[in-house]
């Protein structure tokens, strides 16, 4: 434990869900874990939680709103002034883009019923708009802020909380699908295309015409931009492990705790990606605890 215990650790929108659930599994190896939460009091709270479990030598908290840019900044100025280099980002924090109303209809799906998509939820242009800034937006402004400290460790990682929502088989626009595909080619400003593209389709309300995914649009874009970013950086800094992995369906606030997998299940694989040696593979999309294809 004593290795881990020079290792420091950041995760993002951790105030509770599988955030939380990293923060515990982290902090209960030995790593130092700076807890991150948009509200100060909600974040306090959770780092309070822990130390209930004998965490409190391995626990901080920063206040961070990843859409913010000083907030950001102020984090990683906090960063390098108590630990001089990060060693583990989880890129966590997130939103759905839409209002989930029927989330029991999510288990009925899941078990091969139909259901009717418009009655399950609703989404906006606004609350997409929202979903990209934060989902995709978010962890790129983050990730690169952290990239320095990250630099300076012996054994760097980033975890990308991502979903299955966002493979190439669910991405039903053969453009954006192919340039997402396009890994040799593949740049942050193509992925910034395909955004754009869906943004102003829409907000133009073409989203079935231009062959957008039409059921959780947003959240399904900004995760498949998402692991295209994850398989970009990896490339880019290949002494780096950086990886998507979909949590699963795990009960959080996010499905009105319709899920199937508890907080301590869902946040397994991302503290197994953190944990593990630097043999471990870097630019892959893992679930449960296998490396499944993008």
């Amino acid at each position: 434990m004593g290795e881990e215990a020079n290792r420091c650790a950041v995760v993002t929108g951790a105030n509770k869900g599988v955030g939380f659930g990293v923060c515990k599994k982290l902090a209960s190896n030995g790593i130092v874990v700076v807890l991150t939460a948009r509200d100060e009091k909600r974040g306090l709270k959770a780092v309070e939680r822990l130390k209930e479990f004998g965490l409190s030598n391995f626990l901080d908290f920063h206040k961070l709103d990843v859409d913010d840019p000083a907030s950001v900044a102020a984090l990683a100025d906090f960063i390098k002034t108590q630990f001089g280099k990060l060693d583990i980002l989880v890129n966590n924090a997130g939103v759905t883009g839409g209002k989930l109303l029927d989330g029991d209809a999510l288990l009925r799906k899941r078990n091969g019923a139909q259901i009717d998509w418009n009655k399950l939820g609703y989404q906006t242009y606004e609350l997409g708009e929202q979903c990209v800034k934060t989902n995709f937006y978010g962890v790129q402004r983050v990730t690169e802020a952290f990239v320095p400290l990250l630099q300076l460790s012996t054994s760097p990682r980033i975890i990308n909380i991502s979903s299955r929502a966002g493979l190439l088989k669910n991405i039903s626009n053969e453009w954006a699908r192919t340039v997402f595909s396009d890994i040799e080619n593949l740049t942050r400003e193509k992925i910034d295309e395909v955004l754009k593209e869906f943004q102003k389709d829409f907000k133009d309300g073409s989203l079935e015409i231009k062959s957008w995914p039409v059921f959780a649009s947003a959240y399904t874009m900004s995760k498949a931009a998402l692991n295209a970013y994850t398989r970009i950086m990896a490339m880019k800094y290949p002494h780096f492990h950086i990886n998507s992995v979909c949590p699963g369906f795990v009960k959080t606030d996010m499905n009105n705790n319709t899920g199937q997998l508890s907080i301590d299940e869902g946040a397994e694989t991302p503290a197994m990606l953190a944990l593990m040696p630097n043999s471990c593979p870097s630019g892959c999309f893992f679930y449960q605890g296998e490396v499944i294809p993008f």
